[in-house]
């Protein structure tokens, strides 16, 4: 793994095949292996319940008997709150899950955000947004938006802390970024950290996606399928909609995680960038041979990729309490 703050060159060249471990190269053969043997879903309601049982592509650890459950009101309706806190925490997470914006739940990320608590003694809250295509564009974000809101009120009512900080992967890593430029374009910047881990945040397709073919759990044809059914009346290059295009001053500091084998892999390169141009902190850590979704397999690199998220927001959170 090769963390890069933008202010020199990485050591390493993550790029290079060489820098890809043989753990790392049967952990990816394995999981291919696994994939090519799962039916195709019969319809949407299977597809759903294979991928929120780890059926379907990634694995999905136990669910935590510590979890508490939580419902607010919401634009739509209520939105389910899925609640994991240490002992005293220091900050508060807010997690946007991920699933292409039309599947996953906010209860398959236990086991990440529990590490979350117990390393960086954060308290997580899960996020139950809207899908697609019943519910597109910008449904899913208002639900985000809406939790968002509740955090900063309550946050130091339930856990005891103001600090918080938002976070996901995926899909869920654009809603995050899509969250934050709400809210500060509302006048409201809340966060203080942002996690966003392999984000699709241009969703006219950046290279490095348009030329993934049969990779390995996304490739471009399900990506411009998904973008199809969540996109709603929006253009794909409407700020709005794709972050990598907005205005992205006033934004808090953020860590960008990303697999060199993960077709959104220019997604993040490119929003790291145009983070630190506007002017925000931000680092890159970039991972040789992580798949898209990797962290959430065996291994090392999976391991490297959780505690560097952790140390990322216990950094942040001991920093900014000392100010």
């Amino acid at each position: 793994m090769t963390i890069h703050d933008g202010a020199e060159p990485p050591a390493i060249n993550p790029f290079d095949r060489a820098a890809i471990s043989a753990e790392t190269r049967a952990v990816n053969d394995a999981f291919a292996s696994r994939l090519a043997s799962i039916p195709p879903p019969a319809d949407r309601n299977a597809l759903r319940l294979a991928y929120a049982s780890g059926d379907l592509s990634l694995p999905v650890g136990p669910r935590s008997p510590r979890a508490r459950t939580l419902a607010i009101e919401g634009p739509g309706g209520q939105i389910g709150l899925r609640i994991l806190a240490p002992p005293a925490p220091v900050g508060a997470y807010l997690h946007i899950h991920g699933g292409g914006w039309t599947a996953g739940r906010n209860d398959m990320w236990d086991s990440q955000l529990e590490l979350l608590g117990a390393e960086a003694g954060m308290a997580a809250v899960s996020v139950e947004y809207r899908l697609a295509p019943e519910h597109p564009f910008p449904a899913g974000l208002e639900d985000c938006v809406a939790a968002a809101r509740w955090l900063a009120a309550n946050a130091r009512s339930e856990f005891g802390t103001s600090w918080i900080a938002i976070g996901g992967e995926s899909a869920g890593a654009h809603l995050a970024a899509a969250t934050l430029l709400r809210l500060r374009d509302a006048g409201s910047p809340l966060f203080r950290a942002a996690n966003l881990m392999y984000g699709c945040f241009d969703l006219s397709l950046t290279p490095s996606m348009r030329a993934a073919n049969q990779t390995l759990v996304i490739d471009r044809a399900k990506v411009e399928a998904l973008v199809a059914q969540f996109r709603g009346a929006f253009d794909v290059r409407d700020p709005a909609l794709s972050p990598l295009y907005a205005d992205l001053t006033g934004l808090p500091p953020a860590l960008f995680s990303v697999g060199t084998l993960d077709p959104l892999l220019d997604d993040s390169l490119f929003m790291h960038m145009r983070w630190r141009g506007a002017g925000n902190a931000s680092q890159l850590a970039v991972y040789p041979g992580g798949v898209h979704g990797f962290h959430m397999l065996e291994g090392q690199l999976a391991r490297e990729a959780n505690l560097s998220v952790a140390r990322f927001l216990a950094h942040a959170s001991r920093r900014q309490s000392d100010r």
